[in-house]
């Protein structure tokens, strides 16, 4: 059922009761209440039969059907942008319920609720003190109850407040990573306003637009709104103590009626199911509560006894008007009353209500009578499946085909507290705790991957062995002076960023192996490569420089970094292996296996770890002696040969032998930025630095790089162009003329992509926790456009992804392009608290793409830290060339294969473009043109 903009004023008749709005991010507060332990959320000790779980996808189907993915929230009604606080509230328990119940996973979970939290932050608050009484669930605006936009608002609800706090507590119990989250939310409002004299007060706004605040809540929802109040610590004695009430015979029943009647009050007295209901599932019924909801059910049992009519009522939408009716057992001196907020009467539009018979049935499950009437109604969905309908005409015997998350939310609630074997959802001993970890659903095995991938680290190896012991490396020794990062900031993290970046660090301080210091690549296996350590290293000099960890943390954690990257064994007593295992320290392949004598080193890692290091000694010069004494141990001899960087790969001979090949290393993008890292130490690397001719192919009507023409090597060239290797070099170098010309058609090409289909494109090299494992969502790739391909080479159908560390780059190297903004907003909500951010999600399916890895959330912290540096290159130039590695260099042959000058081959410079790192030898060739490649 929709509403109609000229229903405002019936509408805001039930202003006193369904009301509320939402909320949002802040920071933190104590809390002086958790009503759970970690205990039983995903205890399902009473699973939903087959005919259950039919109840319960059709009830979640409602949610599905109307979400709003700008906002995060959901439609109060069936196709109406509108909801309260109340609606918050059922969509908050709907979606715990579900997720424990199966029906979504855990990254849709995140997703959502990190979409619903984040648009909440924003929301304007009625004088800045509490939620408006309603929003547009579209666009996040206060409205009043006929969508209409008030820049004022109408006021906030008391009893709604208290429905989303007892939400929040469920939810901060069952998913304890959103608990500082929330509490911040509470911090926000003033919630203490909204108390006075033990009681619930509500604000309105008079004709004369005055302010009034107005005792809210009778009998049932003042002490369930109470309660809700009580789980983070504000107390409302009045309204939980039940006075004033007398009984009142119905029906041959004493029933309990509140003596604040319409006449003496101008609000309605109605007993109805729902609040006995909420209570009873969430809190549990005891003592006079307990009898009073026996008594409700009763008397409707004692009515169907007398009239042959099945009688199941509480408040509801309808479809028709006057769209909102509260069927009742008594209203202001009148049995089994069906009034308007304003108290008029409609007893022809009697219900028996859905979310009633199903509560009823429930909570009281050995009553003949609540299963005699939940059986007329628990197959009353739309056809389309959109959801339960509200209920059933009693007089036309019609179903009332009004669609509603309260009713469809109830349900879900219900059902979910059944299959926890009817234990509240909030009690003192409940709720268990979900982790949202994707391990728990990844693979056990991968395949190898391709030894000249920079940011593939291994993944999960056969299960059934032995349990590795965790070597353990005690940190360099404390630094003279340890200082502050020396950048200068332009600006503070927003409040926004600063919950994007301590998201992000989430996945390092998830990851961490504290007996060592290294970070795993990606959350579902033990193993890094010398890339994931230069992603860690930049991630924590980004996370110092925003203030999201302190200066102790960072130091501890730099001096065990710088630790254990002198005890990795060294292949062929050269350089750094591909891989390790991060327990262990032994060079492992790309499946994870133990390989004694490794297996070659990449000089694309080596560029990447080279340039962490090299910002690292600028930017904290303290360390400089300890970075010089690592680096100084290496032989370059190899890596770098007439101007070419080259990696080393271990091939089996048919005989068993094990040969070193090494060659030249030419994927597109990595070979420039390792290139231009090399060049930060002196070292002479003219041909894999950007420049040259580049062959491209047209995609999207633009020119797109595809490989370099390389007249110096035979090698096997790029087989796939990717936006990753891009961001990095224009986040950390700056775009310097010849790399602006093959960054810009890059992203050009992405943008006419959107523009012609409607796809978001953020092409990337991503990590998943299922096979392929590795997936590379292609600009460009084996010749065809927009191709997902695996490390193998071989096509992943359906398999492209939509990156989220692509879309947080683009939007700080380009912040003012539509298309960036875009990409952004599509991705920002892809987090999960404790673990970091997911890698994407899916083009086809719009599924969150499960997997936390160390390089994605670095370049997220980097792209942050990009925009509040004033858009300047991450790399800053060093004055110290004083260092152990030049005065090492100035020593001449050292056998190490160390640079011949003592001088950087790049420099730092600015001009009308920006600032940007050059080649500093006259030598290294511009782009001097491009081939297209039909």
């Amino acid at each position: 059922m929709r509403y109609k903009p000229n229903q405002q004023k019936l509408l805001r008749w039930i202003a006193l009761f369904l009301v509320g709005t939402f909320l949002q991010l802040l920071f933190y507060i104590p809390t002086p209440v958790l009503s759970q332990n970690s205990n039983s959320c995903s205890n399902i000790t009473a699973p939903l039969t087959p005919e259950e779980q039919t109840y319960a996808r059709g009830a979640w189907q409602y949610f599905v059907k109307n979400y709003q993915p700008a906002t995060g929230f959901t439609n109060s009604t069936g196709g109406y942008p509108s909801g309260t606080l109340w609606d918050m509230g059922n969509y908050l328990m709907a979606l715990n319920a579900a997720r424990w119940l199966n029906l979504t996973d855990q990254a849709d979970f995140d997703t959502r609720i990190n979409k619903f939290l984040t648009t909440l932050n924003s929301l304007k608050l009625f004088e800045d003190t509490l939620p408006n009484k309603v929003y547009n669930a579209a666009n996040a605006q206060m409205v009043d109850y006929g969508n209409n936009p008030l820049e004022r608002g109408i006021g906030w609800s008391a009893l709604d407040v208290g429905r989303i706090l007892a939400a929040f507590d469920v939810i901060r119990t069952c998913h304890p990573q959103y608990n500082d989250w929330l509490k911040g939310i509470v911090a926000k409002w003033q919630v203490a306003r909204s108390l006075k004299d033990g009681q619930l007060f509500g604000a309105t706004v008079l004709p004369d637009n005055k302010t009034l605040l107005v005792q809210e809540g009778r009998l049932g929802y003042e002490e369930y709104g109470a309660r809700g109040y009580e789980l983070w610590g504000f107390s409302a004695p009045k309204a939980i103590s039940l006075e004033p009430f007398k009984f009142v015979e119905i029906n041959g029943v004493q029933i309990p009626v509140d003596t604040r009647d319409f006449k003496s009050t101008n609000a309605n007295n109605y007993v109805v199911s729902e609040s006995y209901i909420l209570d009873g599932i969430e809190f549990g019924l005891q003592g006079e509560l307990a009898d009073f909801a026996a008594r409700v059910l009763d008397v409707q049992k004692r009515r169907f006894d007398t009239t042959g009519q099945l009688t199941a009522v509480t408040e509801d939408n309808i479809d028709r008007a006057p769209y909102f009716l509260y069927n009742t057992v008594y209203a202001n001196g009148a049995n089994w009353a069906t009034i308007t907020d304003a108290n008029q009467p409609y007893p022809q539009f009697r219900s028996i209500s859905t979310k009633a018979a199903f509560g009823w049935r429930y909570l009281f499950p050995d009553n003949a009578y609540a299963q005699k009437v939940f059986d007329v109604v628990k197959d009353l969905r739309s056809p389309d499946d959109s959801g339960y309908y509200a209920g059933i005409y009693e007089e036309s015997k019609q179903p009332n085909k009004a669609l509603t998350g309260n009713t469809n939310g109830l349900i879900l609630e219900i059902l979910y507290y059944k299959a926890k074997g009817n234990h509240p959802l909030i009690t003192s001993s409940s709720a268990s705790v979900s982790t949202g970890k994707p391990s728990e659903n990844a693979s056990p095995e991968t395949p190898s991957n391709q030894g000249n991938s920079p940011v593939t680290p291994p993944t999960a190896t056969p299960t059934d062995t032995p349990k590795i012991v965790e070597v353990a490396v005690a940190p360099i020794p404390p630094v003279d002076s340890p200082q502050s990062s020396n950048l200068k900031l332009d600006r503070p993290l927003t409040l926004i960023e600063r919950r994007y970046a301590e998201a992000a660090w989430r996945y390092f301080q998830a990851n961490y192996h504290s007996k060592n210091g290294l970070i795993d690549d990606r959350s579902d296996f033990k193993g890094a490569t010398l890339w994931g350590l230069g992603d860690y290293l930049a991630a924590l000099h980004a996370a110092r420089s925003l203030d999201i960890i302190t200066p102790k943390e960072f130091d501890q954690r730099t001096r065990h970094l710088l630790a254990v990257l002198t005890k990795l064994p060294l292949f062929g007593k050269e350089l750094p292996g591909r891989g390790y295992d991060t327990r262990s320290l032994q060079s492992v392949d790309y499946g994870g296996n133990p390989i004694a004598e490794g297996n070659g080193w990449s000089a694309l890692d080596l560029g990447r770890i080279l340039a962490a290091l090299y910002n690292l000694k600028t930017c904290h010069p303290e360390y400089t002696t300890a970075v010089d004494k690592i680096v100084l141990d290496w032989s370059y001899l190899r890596v770098v040969r007439e101007g070419i960087l080259s990696s080393a790969t271990v091939t089996k001979e048919q005989d068993g032998r094990s040969l070193t090949r090494v060659n030249p290393e030419t994927r597109l993008g990595y070979e420039e930025y390792a290139a231009r890292a090399f060049q930060l130490w002196g070292f002479n690397v003219e041909h894999s630095a950007v420049g040259g001719e580049y062959q491209t192919a047209l995609v999207e009507g633009v020119k797109v790089p595809i490989q370099r023409r390389r007249p110096d090597t035979n090698s096997k060239v790029n087989q796939y162009t990717v936006s990753n290797p891009f961001l990095l070099y224009a986040l950390e170098f700056g775009l310097d003329p010849q790399m602006r010309s093959l960054f810009e058609p890059i992203f050009q090409a992405q943008a006419e992509r959107y523009r012609r289909t409607g796809n978001l494109t953020a092409s990337a090299t991503t990590l998943i926790d299922r096979k392929p494992y590795t997936v590379h969502s292609t600009i460009t790739g084996k010749g065809e456009p927009w191709v997902a391909l695996a490390d193998n080479g071989q096509i992943v159908p359906k398999g492209r992804l939509v990156s989220t560390a692509v879309a947080f780059a683009y939007h700080a190297l380009l912040p003012e392009n539509k298309y960036s903004q875009e990409l952004l907003q599509g991705t920002t909500d892809l987090y999960n608290p404790l673990a970091g951010f997911y890698e994407g999600f899916y083009e086809t399916t719009g599924k969150t793409a499960v997997g936390f890895t160390n390089s994605t959330n670095s370049m997220i912290l980097q792209s942050l830290l990009y925009k509040v540096m004033n858009q300047q290159p991450l790399i800053r130039p060093t004055v110290n060339m004083k260092s152990p590695w030049w005065q090492e260099v100035s020593k001449g042959d050292s056998g190490r294969g160390l640079p011949n000058t003592t001088r950087q081959q790049t420099k730092l410079i600015s001009d009308s473009s920006g600032s940007y790192w050059i080649s500093g030898s006259e030598k290294t060739p511009l782009v001097t043109g491009t081939k297209v490649i039909e």
